[in-house]
């Protein structure tokens, strides 16, 4: 099951650089019946290297801004640490019951975000490149926090910031990702908040899906794909959410 979760999650991250969080944890949530905190952690880890290995593609192909890159990392590092260290300053006990409902309203906003996202867009007629960083250090802040936004976010961010074409905004908001769940993930493996047997076994399949996902990418349009992704994304997150606050509502 968690080769086939993870084969499944990056073939998604690979095709269209988004997915890795808002998939990975209500997945693990749901099905697997992992704790919210130690999802994040795993999440985070396992979406590194997925990314890591449909980012090649990309970077061969010349499908990355490398200085637009710089701009969101300039933002989003900051960010990335400063989501982390709420999460890792909050106690287990006094966590859980906010982190499920939390996650998963995030996961179904920005599934909804998705959605208007697949809408053609008006892009803008002049690059608006210097108010990037500030608009990437909340979406660090949300990947800390919940290993979700990086990739609906950052593509977000770039398709109405800048005039790049589809494939270079989907090639440099995954290495946007790649390197914020790099920061996030390995602050994580070092307090022991990771799973690494099922971190493996989801490898198992994701390395392979995230590979074919990345070659798919360029090759097929993925409208509908989107429009799926976000329905999945927006069930996903309400679950979860309905998951954390039913005990506190009493049912």
């Amino acid at each position: 099951m968690e080769t086939i979760l993870g084969f499944c999650i990056a073939m998604v991250v690979g095709l269209t650089g988004a997915g890795g969080g808002p998939l990975t944890v209500p997945l693990l949530v749901l099905i697997l019946g992992r704790s919210a905190s130690e999802s994040v952690g795993t999440s985070l880890a396992f979406v590194f290297v997925t990314k890591l290995f449909a980012s090649p593609l990309y970077i061969f192909r010349k499908s990355v801004d490398f200085k637009i890159l710089a701009l969101m990392l300039a933002g989003g590092i900051p960010g990335v640490l400063l989501g982390t260290w709420i999460l890792l300053r909050l106690s287990k006990a006094a966590i859980e019951p906010i982190l499920l409902p939390s996650v998963g309203l995030t996961i179904a906003a920005l599934a909804f975000l998705r959605l208007f996202k697949v809408k053609e867009a008006k892009r803008p007629e002049k690059e608006i490149r210097w108010s990037i960083p500030f608009a990437t250090l909340p979406i660090g802040a949300e990947v800390g926090f919940s290993s979700a936004g990086a990739g609906a976010l950052g593509g977000l961010l770039l398709m109405y910031k800048t005039r790049m074409e589809a494939a270079t905004i989907v090639g440099t908001d995954l290495l946007f990702g790649l390197a914020l769940s790099f920061m996030a993930g390995g602050i994580h493996v070092l307090f022991g908040h990771i799973d690494q047997a099922l971190v493996f076994k989801m490898l198992l399949g994701g390395i392979p899906g995230a590979m074919l996902g990345s070659y798919l990418g360029t090759k097929i349009p993925s409208q509908t794909l989107q429009v799926a992704m976000s329905v999945v994304f927006g069930y996903l997150g309400l679950h979860m959410s309905w998951k954390g606050l039913a005990p506190l509502l009493g049912r």
